[in-house]
């Protein structure tokens, strides 16, 4: 095997110079999360019991699946500031179209998503039909679609949801056995997927990471999964909901890496001038990508009503757009476009979602909740800053 093929060791000098300019953000987010557990587990004792991190998980999906979303527009270099409105507004139109005029639970998800996924195309739309900036627009849009919400519950101003197949999205758990065969089955193809990465790698005679640091990355993937199924069959068992985020962030993982639309994001993001020379349709890119955000939020949403049984007047507002934005920032998706990872919108809300919830155990206000989640977001659009100019001062020389 060549020398080009295996791939040298990267000395350690390289690899923190790698982790100040941010293409360690994974680790950086891993460790923080675990220092954040720390301090949490050491305030609290009931932080780290099946029970609560059951809960943690929960608590985390919706703010996840329209994270999901905010990722891709970040990745273009844009803002959506509408996605919090736009999650609220979708599920109160599934809430009164499955309570109030008695349409299959099925056909009321698939209007509320229908809807979300509209309002991403007008407003997409409008933002490369006028040329108006992607704040102005979602932020014209989370006025526009409070009122929305207001207008479709109507004088009761709540909808509680009824139907199984709806809050069954939030509260259903599965049993032992299938949490097992999903670990099972998730570490087997993480494993196939890697190795054989590696191979074609090798074959086609491009740098490959050394065999040993293959197997260290599927250990170290193998004792997280047993570690999270074991936790959740302590206590209610896996959730579906924990199913359907995971299963959003692996297709949109797969549709930003390994298709042509998700280099083309990246391509917009990062130069959208020689991306318009090279012949993509930018327009097209930034339409798509808003119908996508849009979507995200609607099933986020929808996700949120089903966790809490109701749809009320304060669905999607409070500090649901802070921490839909803030997640993926904090796990090190830029402000700046064109860097980041869909995988970003998970980890960072496990890592959000983790102080919100330390904090409600720990009984502090909503005041200290809200300047604590704006300074770790300040603290992350820093470090994304400092870590950008490094990487431009490294390029000039």
């Amino acid at each position: 095997m060549s020398t080009a093929a295996a791939g040298p060791a990267q000395p350690r000098s390289g690899i923190l110079r790698r982790f100040i300019q941010g293409d360690l953000a994974e680790l950086r987010v891993l460790l923080g999360l675990a220092v954040i557990w720390i301090v949490f587990q050491a305030q609290e004792d009931r932080f780290l019991t099946a029970v609560n991190l059951t809960n943690l998980v929960l608590q985390i999906t919706a703010i996840g699946l329209i994270s999901v979303g905010v990722v891709l527009v970040l990745l273009l270099g844009e803002i959506d500031l509408s996605v919090g409105a736009v999650s609220g507004l979708c599920a109160a139109i599934m809430a009164v179209l499955s309570e109030k005029h008695g349409w299959s639970p099925y056909l009321a998800i698939a209007a509320g998503i229908a809807a979300g996924t509209l309002i991403g195309l007008f407003q997409g739309a409008v933002f490369t039909r006028f040329g108006i900036p992607s704040f102005v627009v979602t932020l014209a849009g989370l006025l526009a679609w409070q009122g929305g919400l207001l207008q479709v519950l109507g004088e009761s101003g709540t909808v509680n949801l009824t139907d199984p197949k709806i809050t069954g999205l939030a509260n259903t758990f599965y049993g032992d056995a299938f949490g097992w065969l999903v670990a099972a089955l998730a570490i087997a193809v993480y494993a196939v997927l890697s190795l054989r990465g590696r191979m074609l790698r090798v074959r086609d005679e491009l740098p490959a990471p050394p065999l040993a640091a293959v197997a260290l990355r599927i250990g170290l993937v193998t004792a997280a999964v047993l570690a999270a199924i074991a936790v959740l069959n302590a206590d209610r068992g896996l959730p579906l909901a924990a199913l359907i985020l995971v299963g959003f962030v692996l297709l949109f993982q797969y549709v930003t890496t390994k298709t042509a639309f998700g280099r083309h994001m990246y391509a917009v993001g990062g130069n959208a001038e020689a991306t318009r020379r090279a012949g993509i349709s930018i327009t097209r890119v930034r339409v798509v990508v808003f119908m996508l955000a849009s979507t995200m939020a609607a099933v986020g949403g929808i996700m949120a009503a089903s966790r809490l049984l109701a749809v009320n007047q304060s669905s999607g507002a409070g500090d649901v757009l802070l921490l839909a934005i803030a997640a993926p920032v904090v796990a090190g998706t830029s402000l700046f476009g064109g860097r980041g990872s869909v995988w970003s919108a998970l980890l960072g809300a496990l890592v959000i979602g983790s102080i919100s919830n330390g904090m409600d155990l720990l009984a502090l206000s909503s005041s200290v909740k809200f300047m604590v989640t704006g300074a770790v977001l300040l603290a992350a659009v820093v470090i994304d800053a400092i870590a950008r100019n490094k990487r431009q001062a490294a390029g000039r020389l």
